[in-house]
C-alpha cells in the first residue's frame, strides 16, 4: 500500500490487516496517516446546497464518518453509525418501534439496558418479554404478531450465557422481527452477528473498542440500507451524537483491537482455570470450558472465549464477596470493562443495581456473584492479586 493507492481490496485482507486499516485512508490535504479531528461545528458552503458532504456537525462529521466507516468493516457490514453511549445506540434501536409493539429480550442482560426498557420505554407502550434465550424455543413461544425485536447478548452480562445467534435469527425472520445483538463482551475480533443473520450489531464502544477507559460511545452497523436511513434520520434528530476526539480516540483503540484481544483471551483462559481449580470457588461462569452447557455454541460463532469472567464462592455471600472485592490490588474495583487494565466488579450492586433483586436472583445473579474484566497484565501477577484476595 502507499498514499497515492490507499488500501488495498478490503475484502481480500485478513483480519488483523483490516482492523488496523479499517476506515484509514490519508489526509488528502497533507497525507497525515491518521484521521484528523475535525473540530468544528459547521462547514461552510459555497451556494445554498452546494458543500462538500457536511453540513452542520450533529448530522456529519469526517472524523466521525472515519470511525463508522471503520466500524462497518470489522464487523462485515454495510453500515456503520456511531452514538454518544451504548445506551444511546440503545436508544435508538427501540425509537425504531411503536406504541403496542413487543420486544423479546434476553433475561440475563446488561442492567443499564433492562433499566432503558423498563423505566423509559414501557411507558410509551412498548412491551418487554424476558426469556431464557440460550434455549431457543423459549424465543419461539414469546413469539406474537405484536413482536417487532429481539434483543439479545452473547455472552451475556454478567453470566457469560452464549445464545445461538443463526438460530435466534431464523426465528425472527420468520416472524418479521428485528435481531438486534449486543456484541460488546465478544468484540468484533471474536464474533461478527451479522454473518449469522443478525439485522442489527451493538456495541458499547466505550468497552473493548476503545479499548483504554478514557471515552463513552455506543455503535450500531447494519447491511439494509432502509434500517440504515431509519436509524440516521433518529440518530441525527435525537442527537446523541459523539465529539470527533471521541470518535478519535475509538479510531486509535480499534487499531489494536487484535492483539489486545488475543492477550484478553490467553490471559482469561489462565484464570478462569485458575479460578476454577481454586478450593474456595464454587463456580466460573466462562464459555471456554468444554462442559459449559454453551461450549459448543460459542465455538462454533465465536473465534476465541473472551476475557470476560464471572464466578461465586463457596461462600456465596455478600460479605464473602465484599471482602474479594476490597483486597486486590492491581484488579480494580470499577464498573466498565474491556480496558488494558484488569477490573473487578459487583453486579448486584453496580452494574446491575437497577434489577430488582428478586429478578437478579430468579436469573442466577446472586448477591456473591463477581464479575472480572482480564486485562492484558501479566497473567501470574494477575492470579497471584486473585489467590491473596480470595485467601
Amino acid at each position: 500500500m502507499n498514499s497515492a493507492a490507499g488500501t488495498p481490496e478490503k475484502k481480500t485482507l485478513k483480519l488483523a490487516t483490516r482492523i488496523i486499516h479499517a476506515g484509514a485512508e490519508p489526509d488528502p490535504g497533507t497525507g497525515a496517516i491518521m484521521t484528523p479531528i475535525y473540530q468544528t461545528s459547521t462547514y461552510v458552503q459555497t451556494a445554498p446546497g452546494q458543500h462538500k458532504g457536511y453540513e452542520y456537525a450533529r448530522s456529519q462529521n469526517p472524523t466521525r464518518k472515519a470511525l463508522e466507516d471503520a466500524l462497518a468493516i470489522l464487523e462485515n457490514g454495510k453500515h456503520g453509525l456511531a452514538f454518544g453511549s451504548g445506551v444511546a445506540a440503545t436508544d435508538a434501536v427501540i425509537k425504531l418501534l411503536s406504541p403496542g409493539d413487543e420486544v423479546i429480550a434476553a433475561n440475563d442482560m446488561y442492567g443499564g439496558t433492562y433499566r432503558l426498557f423498563t423505566k423509559v420505554f414501557e411507558k410509551f407502550g412498548i412491551k418487554f418479554i424476558y426469556v431464557d434465550t440460550t434455549n431457543v424455543d423459549n424465543v419461539s413461544a414469546a413469539i406474537t404478531p405484536a413482536t417487532k425485536l429481539v434483543w439479545i447478548e452473547t455472552p451475556t452480562n454478567p453470566l457469560m450465557n452464549i445464545t445461538d445467534i443463526a438460530a435466534i435469527s431464523s426465528i425472527s425472520k420468520a416472524a418479521g422481527a428485528i435481531l438486534c445483538v449486543d456484541n460488546t463482551f465478544a468484540s468484533p475480533y471474536l464474533q461478527n452477528p451479522l454473518d449469522l443473520g443478525a439485522d442489527i450489531v451493538m456495541h458499547s464502544a466505550t468497552k473493548y473498542l476503545g479499548g483504554h477507559s478514557d471515552v463513552i460511545q455506543g455503535a450500531l452497523v447494519m447491511n439494509d440500507a432502509t434500517l440504515k436511513d431509519q436509524l440516521y434520520f433518529i440518530q441525527k434528530s435525537c442527537g446523541a451524537v459523539p465529539g470527533p476526539m471521541d470518535c478519535f480516540l475509538v479510531l486509535r483503540g480499534i487499531k489494536t483491537l487484535h492483539v489486545r484481544m488475543q492477550r484478553h483471551c490467553e490471559n482469561g483462559a489462565l484464570i478462569a482455570h485458575f479460578l476454577r481449580n481454586h478450593p474456595k470457588v464454587e463456580r466460573v461462569y466462562w464459555p471456554g470450558f468444554e462442559d459449559n452447557a454453551g461450549y459448543a455454541i460459542a465455538k462454533k460463532q465465536m473465534r476465541d472465549f473472551g476475557g470476560m469472567i464471572s464466578f461465586t464462592l463457596k461462600d456465596d455471600s455478600l460479605e464473602a464477596a465484599h471482602k474479594v472485592l476490597s483486597s486486590t490490588t492491581i484488579f480494580a474495583l470499577a464498573e466498565s470493562l474491556g480496558g488494558v487494565e484488569s477490573l473487578i466488579n459487583h453486579p448486584a450492586s453496580m452494574t446491575h443495581a437497577s434489577i430488582p433483586r428478586e429478578e437478579r436472583i430468579k436469573n442466577g445473579l446472586t448477591d456473591g456473584l463477581i464479575r472480572l474484566s482480564v486485562g492484558i497484565e501479566d497473567a501470574e501477577d494477575l492470579i497471584t492479586d486473585l489467590e491473596q484476595a480470595i485467601g
